[in-house]
């Protein structure tokens, strides 16, 4: 969420475009303002929502940056606390839902991730991208976006190559973005298959890793 994102990039004094959602959704700092925005299909993420509330698992919801539930659940919570942000309970959340959510996210045991995942691509197919991000967290959002169309369109933004783009990642939601960049770095501890597909691995996020490399490129420029 931009909400979430918005204290670290004031903190960091970065006024530059940001990806947020999955790349459903990149956001101008200075104004708050959504310069793109590909949310689910309203239908898609009702029959979704459903679904998962059938499964035991409502979904977070996500509209106009604000974070919705059917009811307070030990995983709202959880996720609220971990994220810092207000959760807002709605009751029938498919009924409530009138415009299309930027993305839905499955909260559950680790365990209980790959059903629920398997249930939703046998439902869905090709339309809705589903990706995990942390290990209880199942995302799902239009099939359009991924991280690595996200970084495209800042790219193209900005006028700068995806060739001259470094990028780093831990999740499984980070493969489409380390794919597209010029180079896709992963940190030593990430998901499996993300250190498969990486260009280069670097140390982890304990050993500030990112930061080394970034010190390192910028000690070779001085």
């Amino acid at each position: 969420m931009f909400r979430s994102v918005r204290p670290y990039l004031e903190e960091a004094g970065i006024s530059n475009l940001v990806v947020c959602y999955q790349g459903a959704a990149v956001v101008d700092p200075a104004s708050g303002t959504f310069v793109l925005h590909e949310p689910i299909p309203l239908e898609t993420a009702r029959e979704a929502i459903t679904l998962l509330t059938e499964l035991g698992h409502g979904p977070n919801c996500y509209v106009d940056d604000r974070l919705f539930v059917a009811e307070h659940t030990e995983y709202s919570r959880m996720y609220s606390d971990f994220q810092h942000i207000p959760v807002e309970e709605v009751g029938d959340l498919a009924g409530w839902l009138t415009q299309p959510p930027t993305k839905l996210v499955a909260v559950a045991e680790p365990a209980q991730i790959p059903a629920l995942r398997k249930a939703l691509s046998a439902s869905f197919g090709d339309r809705l991208f589903l990706t995990t991000s942390l290990p209880f967290l199942l995302e799902l959002g239009n099939p359009a976006v991924s991280k690595g169309t996200g970084i495209a369109f800042v790219a193209q933004r900005l006028g700068i190559s995806l060739e001259r783009i470094v990028s780093f990642g831990d999740g499984e939601n980070d493969i489409e973005l380390i794919e597209e960049a010029g180079f896709g770095i992963a940190v030593e501890d990430a998901n499996p298959l993300l250190l498969e597909r990486a260009d280069w691995i670097c140390p982890s996020a304990n050993e500030e890793g990112v930061a080394t490399v970034i010190d390192a490129y910028l000690d070779l420029l001085a």
